[in-house]
């Protein structure tokens, strides 16, 4: 490590070096919001440095909640997002065994700020972590808050962000900004959001591949990433997680159709994928759960049929089960036969339950298994992700269509 006028270096080609298959971004094309993009998330990032000398303690800072003094609504939306928590249990606990190299792969989405993978570095021992404390602008959690504010805007000390859309405040803090139309370019997503040809696949299908989805689908002419996932430049990230998200992606028929037959009918659902400009899902972590039954209003049921859209693959992420994600403008048709009740009362339902990590689920269970050589600190680690994905199943839609009673003959 050496030191240049009290900025906060290290031996970053050995701490930061980075692998192929995590990720890239888009081929530079010779537009300025492509060679906007290539300089703005150059890998690996370079540390900010020393802070302009007129900057005060709080304008240099990383921290998010700093930033909140003067960007409290985006910082509170900021923080009820899945963008505060990519470093929460469910990759501490890989963390803990794994190399540095493989390491950085996660790091470049989950934590991509230099000052992050250092004080990383520094938790786990890797080679070439800082032998001396953080400079007073680095929090030392600044790595356990995820992809924060500085990672998207800030450079060099210097900020960015989209042409303001009202006037600024005078004088402008921190020396002003520098404003690129990128922010709200869906090509600033695919950093993160979709990894290269030559990234790792399953079945021959790119592991992470949203935003080719989203080039492939109708959406690509009318609607940025930005336009569902920060509307009116919320910073709110929602996803498959959020119920209302799903209720927006999706469109639901439930009716109940003539068998030809005395005392039969045939349930029909349709599902369409006409609100995401993505598979729904996306990618292989979620899956819904898909219930048609019967119902008869006092806790009896008759189930009828069940399916599950999702990307299945198994843990070690070698082989696939099924795909029956729902692309964009597509959909997915159930159809049952079945007798109608001797009684009245009875409903046709169909239930969507979403398992937004089910993945993880299987994922942490496995590695369960091994509990006998892992440190207690990797699996009060793991036991907590494990707790924590559960936790966010939760059930969408329930929707019901009346049922006639069976006629005897």
């Amino acid at each position: 490590m050496h030191s240049r006028g009290g900025l906060w270096y290290w031996a970053w080609p050995v701490l930061l070096l980075m692998l192929t298959a995590c990720g890239e971004q888009p081929s530079a094309t010779t537009d300025g919001i492509e060679a906007f993009l290539a300089r703005h998330w150059t890998e690996p990032l370079p540390p900010q440095g020393t802070p302009p000398a007129g900057f005060t303690e709080l304008e240099a800072s990383l921290a998010p909640q700093d930033c909140a003094q003067c960007h409290q609504v985006q910082w509170e939306q900021w923080r009820g997002s899945l963008h505060s928590h990519t470093m929460g249990a469910g990759i501490q606990w890989q963390l803990r065994l794994m190399s540095q190299e493989q390491g950085n792969k996660c790091l470049r989405c989950h934590a991509p700020l230099a000052e992050q993978k250092a004080l990383v570095a520094m938790r786990q021992g890797w080679p070439g972590a800082p032998k001396k404390a953080p400079p007073a602008y680095v929090p030392a959690d600044l790595a356990d808050q995820g992809l924060t504010c500085a990672a998207c805007h800030v450079r060099g000390h210097q900020r960015f962000g989209p042409p303001a859309n009202k006037p600024l405040m005078e004088p402008v803090p921190h020396g002003g900004f520098v404003a690129s139309a990128a922010f709200e370019d869906s090509r600033f997503c695919a950093t993160c959001h979709q990894f290269p040809p030559d990234g790792p696949r399953v079945n021959g299908k790119l592991q992470e591949d949203t935003y080719a989805q989203w080039q492939a689908s109708p959406y690509a002419e009318k609607e940025s990433c930005q336009s569902c996932h920060m509307p009116g430049r919320q910073h709110l990230f929602r996803g498959v997680h959020d119920r209302e998200m799903v209720l927006k992606a999706l469109d639901v028929k439930l009716e109940v159709l003539p068998a030809g037959q005395a005392g039969e009918a045939i349930a029909r659902a349709v599902i369409s994928n006409t609100g995401a400009g993505h598979h729904f899902p996306t990618y292989m972590v979620p899956k819904v759960d898909v219930i048609l039954q019967m119902v008869d209003g006092k806790g009896g049921h008759r189930p009828l049929a069940r399916r599950v859209i999702g990307w299945g693959v198994n843990v070690a992420l070698t082989t696939e089960s099924y795909d029956t994600r729902i692309p964009a403008g597509g959909q997915l048709v159930v159809e049952q036969s079945f007798s109608l009740a001797d009684t009245p009362g009875w409903q046709l339902e169909l239930r969507l339950n979403i398992a937004p990590r089910e993945h993880y689920e299987r994922m942490f269970k496995d590695s369960l298994r091994h509990v006998d050589v892992l440190e207690p600190e990797v699996v009060g680690l793991l036991r907590q992700a494990l707790k924590e994905a559960e936790a966010t199943r939760f059930e969408a839609l329930r929707v019901t269509a009346e049922l006639p009673v069976r006629i005897a003959n």
